[in-house]
């Protein structure tokens, strides 16, 4: 039993436990459901644009449509939870999710289309700092980074699960024109399915003790949620809150904010660039494939590349470091886009570009498709770090935005070599980004946020206020 006179240090002291699973559950299928909405468009979209007879103008905006409105989604809900709270957020953006993968399926047009993505990239956008946010604030010092981690790794299954479901259809033979709205409509099982677990579960302890001032309902929370396993005592709870124009005239958040969302842009423009458009990739490298065999070859880098980094990433982070893990999957990662564009026949030979193009992902995965997402939750504080890491996402999907509605017109203008020698570059500006942040593994959040240095004091409550 972790006992250690408040909250925040009995949370930062308590061993891993049950709670932590379970929290780790309900804030990890939300990714899952994000990586399949996300990504099943590219499967999707290869069936649409021959039965709508797309332009590539078109197949650009119904892929890169939801990045944006994910934009909008993450700063929203990433400020509205600091101001309300997460809990009365947390659950909202998953129905949206859901809503907008079930309006997607029954889409009569590709203005339509385009229209009811943008619904769905609200939620996603939302998914993003209040789910992890909420874990960080329930997670310890020592093991952070796995948890948090280890939420944002259910992205890989949903990587995984968007391909088998493509193969799936087309294999069994369904009409193409059905198969899509399958595609896209199966997204909203999980999210929905999601919504009564996070109604059920508590505010973040941290947010009702730190920012309310409510600290014996905090102590009272934590020892129902963790059965007893956290038993803090109330003690003098000092109150912080920061407002909004406090937080970005501090120069001290203002460089973390261009670490945080600086980095989490390069690599997004980078990433969803090249995994929305792996089909389009793999037809660049081999003409005369089919869509069932570029699925399945999709489906393969991500089984054998993506899965084991993430899974490697969330495992070893804490003992890596959160900042150098992500430096050495940037600098892996670009070099693996350089040697595809400056080395004779690789990007139009399989076998060789296959193996370069696998481990740019796995150390896409283990290195900063994780740690920036885990980052931008521990480097804020409580009164702004869904803010924060809500700006940092949102600004990180309008990289993804780019990269994914350029990638139709570089690959055209400049060939697959020369776009991805543009990646590396991206890759290469993520390492000198990743330079301004702190090291944040194994030190509490409070101390990498220097919150009682810069935050102001609304006031302190004493045992039984």
């Amino acid at each position: 039993m972790a006992q250690s006179g408040n909250v925040v240090d009995a949370l930062n002291d308590a061993p891993l436990g049950l709670f932590h699973l379970r929290a780790v559950i309900t804030a990890g299928l939300g990714f899952f459901t994000d990586a399949y909405d996300l990504f099943i468009i590219g499967a999707a979209l290869a069936l649409i644009k021959t039965q709508w007879h797309l332009t590539s103008t078109e197949i650009g905006w119904v892929g890169s449509a939801t990045l944006i409105a994910t934009f909008v989604g993450a700063f929203v809900f990433g400020r509205l939870a600091d101001v309300y709270g997460r809990k009365k957020l947390y659950g909202l953006e998953a129905l949206i999710m859901g809503i907008g993968a079930i309006l997607c399926a029954f889409a009569p047009n590709v203005i339509w289309l385009i229209i009811f993505r943008v619904v769905m990239g609200l939620g996603i956008g939302g998914d993003y700092p209040v789910s992890v946010v909420i874990m960080s604030e329930f997670s310890n010092t020592k093991d952070r980074g796995k948890t948090v981690g280890m939420v944002f790794s259910m992205q890989a299954i949903g990587t995984v699960v968007g391909p088998m479901v493509a193969i799936a259809l087309i294999g069994a033979g369904v009409p193409h024109d059905l198969a899509w709205r399958w595609m896209l409509g199966l997204g909203a099982i999980p999210a929905l399915f999601v919504i009564y677990l996070r109604r059920t579960l508590p505010e973040s302890p941290r947010y009702e003790a730190q920012v309310r001032g409510r600290e014996s309902e905090a102590v009272k929370s934590i020892r129902d949620y963790s059965n007893g396993a956290v038993n803090p005592s109330v003690g003098s709870a000092r109150v912080e809150r920061m407002t909004f124009g406090q937080f970005i005239s501090n120069p001290r958040y203002l460089l973390l904010l261009l670490g945080t969302a600086g980095s989490w842009f390069v690599f997004d423009y980078a990433y969803y660039g090249n995994t929305i458009s792996t089909n389009a990739i793999l037809k660049l490298v081999s003409p005369h494939m089919s869509l069932i065999q570029s699925e399945s070859l999709s489906l393969l880098i991500f089984a054998i590349a993506a899965v084991p980094g993430y899974i490697l990433a969330f495992v070893s982070m804490d003992r890596i470091g959160h900042k150098r893990l992500q430096l050495i999957g940037f600098f892996v990662m670009g070099l693996m886009f350089l040697l595809i564009g400056v080395v004779p026949g690789v990007a139009s030979s399989l076998a060789p570009f296959i193996i370069l193009y696998g481990i740019s992902y796995f150390f896409a995965e283990f290195g900063p498709n994780t740690t920036t997402f885990v980052m931008a939750a521990e480097v804020y504080p409580v009164s702004m770090r869904t803010t924060g890491h809500g700006m940092s996402a949102g600004f990180a999907k309008i990289g993804a935005f780019i990269g994914v509605f350029l990638f139709p017109v570089l690959s055209g203008a400049l060939g697959l070599k020369g776009t991805l020698d543009i990646t590396f570059v991206f890759a290469l500006a993520g390492v000198l980004l990743t330079l301004v942040l702190p090291e944040p593994a194994g030190k509490s959040m409070e101390s990498i946020s220097h919150q009682s240095e810069t935050a102001p004091v609304a006031k302190t409550i004493s045992p039984g206020a």
